[in-house]
This record gives structure tokens, C-alpha cells and sequence, in this order.
């Protein structure tokens, strides 16, 4: 049978690595590159390649990148004293979606988790302190996930970024654009709360 291959289950475990995809999905991913044309499944793994071989990290800001600095930390039109610390890539490309914001990044590659052994150190925290002591940067967002490792981190970095002479401020997590309060739990109201502005 297909599934009794070793060379098909080291396949299905590799796309098991992938975040959100349990074993049916990758078993899905692993019947559609076998029956998929050759030069497809060419195609797919001459892409992992080439992007693994031509991405590298921005020394500015952490973020993956295929120039170094990256894009944003290159652009002068960026308004360089406010940055915007995220936990990973993905965070910077969802506030780029958005379009408003118009400073800096830094991506500390992860949240605090001591239960996982990552700590200050696992993350790029001093990188980011070094280009404060460095600039002149005014403000920071930490713009972590609304989770409890993520609420770990921002508490951590406002401590640590405090004698910086820089203002720390956290986004507000809140009711969802279209979204229902009855919908809501507890702790995202209370995040939309407090994160409160005026009108008018």
C-alpha cells in the first residue's frame, strides 16, 4: 500500500511540519505532489529551494528579507522614529495589508514562553534596544499577539524599554470590525475597554 512507503511518509511528515496542517491535510498535500505531473512537483520544490537560498534576515530589523536592509527599513520616506515590534513576519505583513501605518519594524522572531524555554534571549530584544540607543527613535508599538505569551512579551518590553527615554505604547485589542459583541469573549471586551478613544 501507498502509505506503507518510507519515502512517502518522510513526505507526509514534512508537510506535517507546517503550521496548521494535520495529518489528513498533509497526506492530501502528498497525494496531490505524486500525482501531480513531474515537473509540477519540480516546480514546488525547485520554489522551497530558491526562496530558502535567496531570503535571509534584515540586520536592521529581523524580518525575512531578499535585500538586506529590507525594503521598509531602506525606504527614507518611512518615518524612522516610531517602530513597531512584532512577533514574527507575518505580523509586519498583516499591518502592511492595513496600509496606514508609515514607521519602522522590528520582528523578535517569538513571543516569551518559559514553558517552551524561550526567554529574552531566544528573541531579538537587544537588537531592538540597540537601534534605540542608536536612532532616533521616539516611540514604540509593540504590537504582539493577543495571547498570553504575546501579553507576556509587551509587559516584558515596556519594563525593558522604559529607561530608553522612548514612549511604549500597546495596540488595542478589540470587537472586530462587523463583529457582534454578543460574539466577543470576555477578555476582548475588556482589551476593547480599555483600549477606548473619544469621539468628537
Amino acid at each position: 500500500m501507498l502509505f506503507e512507503s518510507p519515502s512517502v511518509d518522510r513526505l507526509v511528515e514534512a508537510f506535517r511540519r507546517l503550521p496548521g496542517v494535520g495529518k489528513r491535510t498533509a497526506e492530501r498535500y502528498a497525494l496531490h505532489v505524486l500525482s501531480a505531473p513531474a515537473e509540477e512537483a519540480r516546480l514546488i520544490s525547485d520554489a522551497v529551494r530558491n526562496a530558502r537560498e535567496c531570503i535571509t534576515t534584515c540586520s536592521q530589523c529581523c524580518t525575512l528579507t531578499e535585500t538586506n536592509p529590507c525594503g521598509v527599513c531602506a525606504n527614507p520616506a518611512r518615518d524612522h522614529s516610531i517602530i513597531c515590534v512584532v512577533e514574527r513576519p507575518s505580523g509586519m505583513m498583516a499591518i502592511e495589508r492595513g496600509g496606514a501605518y508609515r514607521g519602522l519594524y522590528h520582528v523578535l522572531n517569538g513571543a516569551l514562553n518559559p514553558l517552551e524555554g524561550i526567554g529574552p534571549d531566544e528573541l531579538t530584544v537587544e537588537r531592538l534596544v540597540r537601534r534605540i540607543e542608536a536612532g532616533d527613535v521616539n516611540e514604540i508599538i509593540v504590537a504582539t499577539n493577543a495571547t498570553a505569551e504575546g501579553e507576556a512579551t509587551a509587559l516584558y518590553l515596556s519594563k525593558r524599554l522604559a529607561p530608553l527615554g522612548v514612549s511604549v505604547s500597546r495596540i488595542a485589542h478589540g470587537v472586530p470590525m462587523g463583529g457582534g459583541l454578543e460574539l466577543a469573549d470576555g477578555l476582548t471586551l475588556s482589551h476593547a475597554l480599555q483600549g477606548r478613544t473619544r469621539l468628537g
